[in-house]
């Protein structure tokens, strides 16, 4: 017998370490792609993209407080140029004019190849007469200044248009010489990591490089009273999770503790409850092991789901060590394992359908479980009773339990009323269906009130882009690609004009096709040409045509220059406007232009049908990401939906095959119907919207629940409630509801739901099973 112990644990060892080594390869993820699609419609597949390695998912937002303006632009200074120094950021903007001055050397450098407005009317003597004197009323606006330096090498006005379109016409308010909040109370600083947003530990590292570099500027320069806000999608992220690794542990000690002290006070060993814990931690492992394999990354969501499994998996030892005390075990498998073998498969069956899903996060739950009840189970049937040995025959307590028959009387005294109970909780249901699901992804999001309005008030001070209307263009190549942008934005100036949209972003502008600039080059005019307009032009303008040499020495330049490339770019904040709008895929290259909504009185909105009109007839896509959004959750939320009935019709087909009776079927089945019911109607009626971690924990009611019916059916075909099935329910129902029931407590919607909806579930539903058992089963 002992070397038959020692084999067995040795077996479940070297299968921990195996478990143990894969994990430590895991990849754990806590980002948004736990609710994106396998395959993605063109739609989806920005939206992924974008979540991914878009630009404004690289987008930090940062606000410094306290002190004076004078204070606070010094520190932002400071903070700026050290970042800006470092590999982590790919730029690092606060207003301040020397860091734009190597967007202006460049754009002034190329302007004739950049400039839309390049074209040979521009150079025809009423075209430089007009651009001419354009230039010169620029000279009596506020901007004026600016330009005077550059009116004689750029008199046609190409590099404060093209500055214009590198600011987006949208700049923050300036205090001190550094943007600033539009009260003045802060400063304001806009960074971009290297770090892709999906890569969560660097945006960890960007942040802490953020955080401890304004502490060395604070602490060098003696102010204390100066603060840092912080926001953006990377710093969601890591505090995401921070949160769920934070929340799943301390949740899983509290239930894990009083697990084991609920099994101690049972079993009066430490052994036997240490080995109680067997398939717990076998069914954990597993589970991680699995999803690993299979998935590559395992989501946060996902680890704080196994968290519960604890409630589920410590059931099928609690049965062993409890039924088989006065039985052995050879009498216990041949009368208890059949029904716990049959309850291990209803939860197979359940969480399997969840395989099916084309959403990752989803599949991942059901892959999870799967093989976390497996396991245990499997641990329990064939490992358990050879490492526990004979002590386990005097374990726990079977006496019978003096009045259990009143209790059942009186809780079967209350069938009628609570069926009716349940026909008024359906109607409630069906009353409220159109209120009963949260409509979209918010209701799953670890973010505070007040870190959501900290990320709206930097938002709105820096006019941060939140990228919600995009179109997108495609292409072979990247010159393919951006001649479709190219062909997108002279569609969009249309609507510009109308103020349908007040702008958008694009690429192209700062790293034309070839052929645009081709173009752009064959018209300007050669040097004698341009001088003979240029005078003419000049005939009754204050402007002397004997200092425009260098403007002349510049077209006739661009008219030998070569094509601008990325290359080009490099150094420059104009490489970040390109690269954050272009994405290479495996078939090719993808173009982002964000739109800017109109300013209007009332929410930003852009009249998609316009946009949607404008772009007819070309392979422009427009797309509201936000209604992207709602549209996949609502896919993501149906999808479950239809699993989960999937899952539950299978466990009735599995039941009915192996019960052979409707009436046995429908006992089996009522209790936890009901208990479905009542949790769905309580939870509505305590002020909750139910989304799809919900779902997944009602799932878990009629997968936990069905154990009990079926220890319920066995008695009453037996027409005997043994005091072994009536201790082994009562314990794993109680350590089920703590298992689950903590998660609760959590602060994570995803984790509060499965507790909310599981722990009163479980308990319900071993009530209602006892509730409609045969009377006079318990003696």
């Amino acid at each position: 017998m002992k070397s038959k112990a020692l084999r067995s644990f040795l077996i479940w060892l070297l299968a921990m370490l195996a478990g143990a080594a894969i994990v430590a390869q895991t990849r754990f993820s806590a980002d948004m792609s736990f609710f994106l699609p396998s395959h993605p419609t063109a739609e989806q597949q920005v939206l992924v993209e974008q979540i991914k390695d878009g630009a404004v998912s690289r987008l930090l937002m940062l606000g410094i407080e306290g002190g004076n303006a004078s204070q606070r632009a010094q520190v932002s200074r400071e903070l700026r140029g050290r970042l800006a120094a470092m590999p982590e950021f790919v730029a690092v903007q606060n207003g301040e004019s020397g860091s734009l001055d190597a967007d202006r050397d460049l754009l002034l450098a190329h302007r004739y190849l950049l400039s839309p407005a390049v074209n040979p009317e521009r150079f025809t003597v009423d075209g430089l007469h007009r651009a001419f004197s354009d230039s010169i009323d620029l000279l009596t606006s506020p901007a004026g200044m600016l330009f005077k330096p550059f009116l004689t090498r750029d008199p046609t006005g190409e590099l404060p248009a093209l500055l214009v379109t590198l600011s987006g016409g949208n700049q923050p308010a300036s205090r001190s010489g550094v943007w600033a909040s539009r009260d003045g109370e802060r400063a304001m600083l806009l960074a971009q990591t290297k770090a892709q947003g999906a890569d969560t530990d660097g945006q960890e590292r960007a942040l802490t490089l953020i955080r401890s570099e304004f502490e060395a500027i604070r602490a060098s320069t003696g102010r204390s009273d100066i603060r840092l806000l912080l926001s953006g999608p990377g710093h969601f992220a890591v505090k995401a999770r921070a949160t769920i690794k934070e929340e799943v542990f301390r949740l899983t000690v509290i239930s894990s503790l009083a697990i084991i002290a609920v099994l101690f006070f049972v079993y009066r060993s430490l052994r036997l409850m240490t080995l109680g814990l067997l398939p717990v931690v076998s069914g954990m492992l597993a589970g991680v092991v699995a999803v690993s394999l299979a998935y590559g990354t395992v989501f946060g969501i996902t680890v704080g789901f196994g968290a519960a499994l604890i409630g589920e998996a410590v059931d099928y030892s609690t049965y062993y060590f409890v039924q088989s005390g006065r039985l052995g075990l050879a009498a216990w498998r041949e009368r208890f394992w059949p029904t716990i073998r049959l309850g291990v498969a209803t939860s197979v069956f359940g969480f399997g359908a969840l395989l099916f899903s084309g959403f990752p996060g989803l599949a991942q739950l059901g892959l999870y479980s799967l093989a976390g009840v497996l396991t245990a189970a499997l641990v329990t049937g064939y490992i358990l009773p050879d490492l526990a040995g004979p002590l386990v025959h005097s374990a726990a307590p079977t006496r019978p339990w003096p009045g259990i028959a009143k209790v059942l009387a009186a809780l079967q005294s209350l069938r009628w009323p609570t069926l009716g109970l349940a026909l008024l909780a359906l109607i409630y249901i069906g009353a409220v269906r159109d209120d009963l699901w949260h409509p979209n992804l918010s209701a799953l999001s670890t973010a505070s009130e007040a870190d959501s309005a900290v990320d709206g008030a930097l938002r709105a001070d820096l006019g941060a882009p939140d990228s919600r209307y995009l179109v997108v263009v495609t292409g072979t190549d990247r010159e393919a690609a951006l001649a479709a942008a190219e062909r997108a934005g002279k569609a969009l100036d249309g609507l510009v004009a109308q103020g349908v949209i007040a702008g958008y972003d694009n690429p192209a502008r700062f790293l034309p096709s070839h052929a645009a600039q081709a173009a752009r080059r064959a018209a300007l005019p050669d040097a004698d040409t341009l001088r003979t307009r240029t005078a003419e032009a000049l005939a009754d303008l204050p402007l002397n045509a004997n200092k425009l040499d260098t403007f002349i020495a510049d077209v006739v330049a661009a008219r030998d220059a070569p094509d601008i490339t990325r290359a080009d770019l490099n150094g420059s904040n104009l490489a970040l406007a390109v690269d954050s709008l272009m994405l290479q895929r495996i078939n090719g290259w993808s173009v982002l232009l964000p739109l800017h909504p109109a300013m209007g009185s009332g929410e930003l909105q852009i009249p998609a049908n316009d946009i949607r009109a404008a772009l007819a007839g070309s392979d422009a896509l427009f797309i509201d990401m936000k209604a992207e959004f709602d549209a996949l959750y609502a896919s993501y939320l149906g999808e479950a939906i239809t699993l989960s009935l999937a899952g539950v019709l299978a466990i009735v087909v599995l039941l009915a095959f192996n019960l052979r009776s409707a009436r046995r079927l429908g006992a089996v089945m009522l209790p936890l119907a009901l208990a479905v019911i009542f949790v769905v109607a309580g939870l509505h009626l305590a002020g909750q919207r139910l989304h799809l971690l919900h779902l997944i924990g009602l799932l878990l009611i009629v997968a936990v629940g069905s154990n009990y019916a079926l220890f319920f059916d066995r008695a009453a075909g037996q027409g005997e409630l043994d005091p072994e099935t009536l201790t082994s329910m009562g314990v794993a129902n109680l350590t089920t509801a703590i298992g689950f029931g903590t998660l609760a407590l959590s602060s994570v919607p995803v984790l509060n739901a499965i507790g909310t909806s599981v722990g009163p579930g479980a308990i319900l539903a071993l009530l209602l099973g006892a509730m409609f058992v045969p009377r006079g089963t318990a003696k």
